[in-house]
């Protein structure tokens, strides 16, 4: 659910934590569709597909984990 705008007479109810969480989990699909591999599932087999989907989601959470220095 999208929030309706600041300037409506009558507000609709909306759960800010549930967009919130849709809106994270939208762009981590977004992030994996950049991975040619995932997007255009050149693996056939689920078992591997879904260690390479393992592999790419680490490879894209690590990095917020390391100082930069």
């Amino acid at each position: 659910m999208i929030p309706p705008r600041s300037n409506r007479s009558q507000p609709l109810a909306c759960n800010i934590l549930r967009y919130r969480d849709l809106n994270r989990i939208e762009r981590m699909f977004n992030r994996l569709k950049l991975f040619r591999r995932i997007a255009t599932r050149y693996d056939k087999m689920a078992k591997s597909f879904l260690g390479f989907l393992h592999l790419t989601a680490a490879k894209l959470w690590l990095p917020g984990f390391v100082k930069r220095g």
